[in-house]
């Protein structure tokens, strides 16, 4: 799958001069940023000029708090790519003035002219960045409220108990105008939620199903997150 997804989200970005993209945290996520450094390293790829925008951060985190968004993404991906930091913009979820960053990373995205790849994966209640259910598919970035589900499911990031309550992150609508989205779906406690994303109704209720009117978006699935699927 990863392998799959990285050959897919490279074909886009290089002939690209200077794509914007924007990478989310993740398990699913991980192996494909493996694969893309593996596959950049091997064609010697010209990345200097990539510019890559975060989806969310947990709000009173950064960069610096081990089990961050940000922490997580430096160590799977910018890092190991060695992209200098002009080249970033991410929330910082201890920043006094969250609604400042907000705009930071709005500007960052017009700057660039647009996202032009989404690498997103899918939380166990069908969320989408931090965009939990009942959030209005309409908004762009913003200060989210976490949902019980998520607040469980984020301890996994972190070596200690940590208060997940809020988030700072692109909206449906940010995810939606992007060029290209790539939705990343591994293992067997997703494929209820898989299921219910591709074949159910599409709501506000189940967030990641908005990526079913997309233009340009891929679903990589494993054997195991695709095992509910109805055949059709």
């Amino acid at each position: 799958m990863s392998a799959k997804a990285a050959e897919s989200v490279m074909k886009i970005l290089e002939p690209l001069q200077n794509p914007l993209i924007c990478p989310a945290t993740g398990d699913s996520p991980k192996g494909l940023y493996r694969e893309m450094i593996i596959q950049i390293n091997k064609k010697n790829t010209n990345i200097s000029e990539w510019n890559f925008v975060g989806l969310d951060e947990w709000v009173g985190m950064n960069g610096k708090d081990q089990g961050s968004c940000r922490f997580h993404l430096d160590n799977d991906l910018l890092f190991p790519l060695q992209i200098k930091e002009n080249n970033v913009s991410f929330f910082d979820g201890r920043a006094l003035d969250l609604k400042k960053e907000i705009n930071k990373g709005m500007d960052f995205i017009k700057k660039n002219g647009g996202i032009d790849v989404a690498i997103v994966g899918l939380g166990m209640n069908g969320h989408i960045g931090m965009n939990e259910p009942g959030t209005d598919s309409s908004l762009n970035a913003h200060i989210a409220g976490i949902d019980p589900i998520t607040q469980q499911s984020g301890q996994k990031y972190f070596a200690h108990p940590q208060t997940l309550t809020q988030g700072i992150t692109l909206g449906i609508k940010d995810i939606m105008d992007s060029e290209h989205v790539i939705l990343l779906i591994s293992g067997l406690k997703k494929a209820g939620i898989a299921r219910a994303i591709l074949q159910d109704e599409i709501s506000e209720q189940l967030p990641a199903s908005f990526l079913r009117n997309h233009k340009n978006c891929t679903v990589y699935l494993d054997e195991d997150a695709a095992s509910l699927l109805k055949k059709k």
